[in-house]
C-alpha cells in the first residue's frame, strides 16, 4: 500500500512520531480510499494519514459540541427540541483525521441492546420529537438484521415523521453500498442521506455507482463538505466537487466550518475564507450547487449559516445589492420597509 509505503520511507525520528500520533489517534483506512492519494500530501492523504500536527494542537475541546453533556440517555444527543442525533454505530470505514469525534476512537461507545431500548424509550417519550438523526460512526456499516430492527422501530413510533442517515460510505468504501442496503433503507421512507465528499477527486466511477444505488431507491441525497486548509479550501476545487455531486443526485446541502477539536486546528481555515469562496461561486455554479456555509457553535448550542454580505446601502425607497459580477443595482422598497429591513439586519 502506498501509505505504508511513504511512512516507510520516513526517517526513523518522523516514523517513530507518527507512531506515538496512532497511539494516541488510531489510524484505519479502505483499500478504496489510500487508491485515490498521489501522495500523502495532496488533498485526499491529508485527510487520512497521521500526521504529527495531531499532538501538537493543544487548541480545542475533546467534545465540541457538548454531544456528552446533552446525551440524556447513552449515545443519544437531544440538542434541538424536535429532532435527535443517535449515534447507533461505534465503527467507521475510515478515520478522518479532522473527525469531530476523535475523542472515541481509542475508547469507543458501542450501542449495546440495553442502550438501544433506552434510546427507544426515549424517543418514544418524547413526542415533540419529529427527526431522528442516525450517525456514528457509520450507521452503514451496521449489520442488516441491526440496521433493520433499528429503522423497523422508529417507523413504529407514531411521531417520528423522518428518519435521516450521516455516512461517508459512498465516498470511502463505495463497494458496501449494494442493491440489499439499498432496498432496506427503502423500505423505510421517508429516509435523508447525509453524505460526505470534501473533494473533485473523491467522485469515481465506484462512488457514482454506489450513489446512483442509493438515488434509484429513492433516497435523497445530501452532501455535507468540510472546509479543510490544503484540502478544498479554494473556489475552482469546491465549485467543480459541488458541480460534480448534482451529476450523482447528490444536492451539496452544508458547506461546514471545521468544528473547534483538539488535535485538529492545522485543518482550521479563516471564516472570511468559506464567505469569500461562496460569493465566488453565487451565479458562477448552479443555484442547486450551492450550500450553506454554517458554524456548529461549541457548546452545543447549535448550527448557524453565514452568508457573503450583498447589500451595499439601504436607503429609505431603496436598497442597493452587489450583483455577482461587482456591479451594483438598486432594487426598490416598499412604503416602510426599509425600517423593518434595518432591524432584521441588526439582529
Amino acid at each position: 500500500m502506498r501509505i505504508q509505503q511513504e511512512l516507510n520511507a520516513l526517517p526513523f525520528l518522523e516514523r517513530e512520531s507518527i507512531r506515538r500520533v496512532v497511539e494516541e489517534f488510531p489510524f484505519r483506512t479502505t483499500r478504496h480510499y489510500s487508491q485515490l492519494m498521489e501522495h500523502s500530501g495532496d488533498a485526499i492523504g491529508k485527510q487520512m494519514v497521521p500526521l504529527v500536527a495531531e499532538l501538537q494542537d493543544g487548541d480545542g475541546y475533546e467534545d465540541p459540541l457538548a454531544e456528552e453533556a446533552l446525551s440524556p440517555v447513552p449515545n443519544l444527543v437531544h440538542r434541538y427540541a424536535n429532532r435527535v442525533l443517535w449515534l447507533v454505530s461505534h465503527e467507521c470505514a475510515m478515520h478522518c483525521r479532522f473527525c469531530t469525534r476523535k475523542r472515541r476512537w481509542k475508547n469507543p461507545v458501542p450501542l449495546t441492546e440495553e442502550d438501544l431500548e433506552k434510546g427507544l424509550q426515549y424517543i418514544s417519550r418524547h413526542e415533540e420529537i419529529r427527526d431522528v438523526l442516525l450517525s456514528g460512526g457509520d450507521p452503514l456499516l451496521l449489520p442488516l438484521e441491526r440496521l433493520e430492527r433499528i429503522l423497523f422501530s422508529l417507523r413504529s413510533i407514531r411521531h417520528i415523521q423522518i428518519i435521516r442517515i450521516g455516512s461517508r460510505l459512498p465516498c470511502v468504501l463505495p463497494q458496501g453500498i449494494q442493491g440489499d442496503l439499498a432496498d432496506l433503507l427503502a423500505r423505510h421512507h421517508p429516509v435523508f442521506l447525509n453524505l460526505h465528499f470534501n473533494h473533485p477527486r473523491e467522485i469515481n466511477g465506484e462512488s457514482r455507482r454506489a450513489c446512483e444505488c442509493l438515488a434509484d431507491a429513492g433516497i435523497p441525497l445530501g452532501s455535507q463538505t468540510v472546509l479543510l486548509k490544503g484540502v478544498n479550501d479554494d473556489g475552482d476545487t469546491l465549485g467543480e466537487l459541488f458541480q460534480n455531486l448534482l451529476t450523482m443526485r447528490v444536492r451539496p446541502y452544508y458547506l461546514l466550518q471545521m468544528d473547534l477539536t483538539r488535535s485538529t486546528s492545522h485543518f482550521r481555515t479563516p471564516v472570511s475564507r468559506g464567505l469569500e469562496i461562496l460569493k465566488g461561486l453565487r451565479n458562477r455554479v448552479s443555484g442547486l450547487a450551492m450550500p450553506q456555509f454554517v458554524i456548529d457553535l461549541p457548546g452545543g448550542h447549535g448550527k448557524i449559516p453565514l452568508l457573503p454580505q450583498c447589500v451595499e446601502e439601504l436607503r429609505e425607497d431603496a436598497m442597493v445589492l452587489r450583483g455577482f459580477k461587482g456591479e451594483n443595482c438598486s432594487y426598490p422598497l416598499l412604503p416602510g420597509e426599509s425600517f423593518s429591513l434595518r432591524n432584521l439586519m441588526r439582529s
